[in-house]
């Protein structure tokens, strides 16, 4: 009779079960594009904790052997803040390098605002600018405002300025933060620039 309780028990447990407990729901592998998605809302932490770190293996090996960049970024983020692992900041930024080096943007950006601001990494804003240039490049908003920001208090070099003038005076957002933020760039960047390099940077993103 106890061996055929103990066996009910490992069943319900199987099935997802514990006693007292709620069913235990199997957490379906986000696909590349919801997690870019949740990337660039800067959610895929959450997202992790959220689904009670169920996916931890399957991420790291989608890092690790797949070697698919969103996830080598979202692995890496989850060792460099201990998120559902054991923190490891510095293989935490050895994937998201992995992931920058593939191209991803959200990889690029984050890597070129730790440096910019010595987050995990020793402050080095000159080098920051380059992750962030190549960023920005790709269409990241985020990277260039930083971009931006970082040429109007002397860093860089000014032949950047058109380029960034070029892309922020193109970019689209319904925050009314973040608009005011590009509109105070882009009016600090027209009195570092010559007003025919204004006027060539007003051309349409893709002319």
């Amino acid at each position: 009779m106890k061996q055929l309780i103990a066996g009910f028990g490992l069943l319900l447990l199987a099935n997802g079960w514990a006693y007292g407990s709620e069913p235990l729901k199997a957490v379906q592998l986000y696909s590349q594009d919801e997690l870019i998605n949740l990337i660039n809302k800067n959610q895929h932490l959450a997202r992790v904790k959220a689904d009670d770190c169920q996916l931890v293996q399957d991420i790291e090996a989608r890092a690790d052997t797949l070697k698919i960049p969103a996830y080598q970024f979202l692995w890496g983020d989850m060792l460099a803040w201990g998120v559902c692992v054991e923190k490891e900041p510095e293989r935490g930024i050895e994937y998201m390098q992995m992931a920058a080096d593939q191209g991803l943007a959200a990889a690029l950006e984050q890597l070129g605002r730790y440096y910019a601001n010595g987050i995990l990494v020793q402050k080095d804003p000159r080098r920051g600018l380059i992750f962030l240039r190549e960023a920005s490049a790709l269409g990241n908003q985020n990277a260039q405002i930083q971009m931006a920001e970082l040429l109007i208090n002397g860093l860089g070099n000014p032949m950047d300025y058109e380029d960034v003038y070029h892309w922020l005076y193109n970019s689209v957002t319904a925050d009314q933060v973040t608009h005011r933020k590009i509109a105070n760039c882009l009016a600090k960047l027209e009195t570092l620039m010559h007003p025919k390099a204004v006027r060539a940077a007003k051309r349409p993103l893709d002319s």
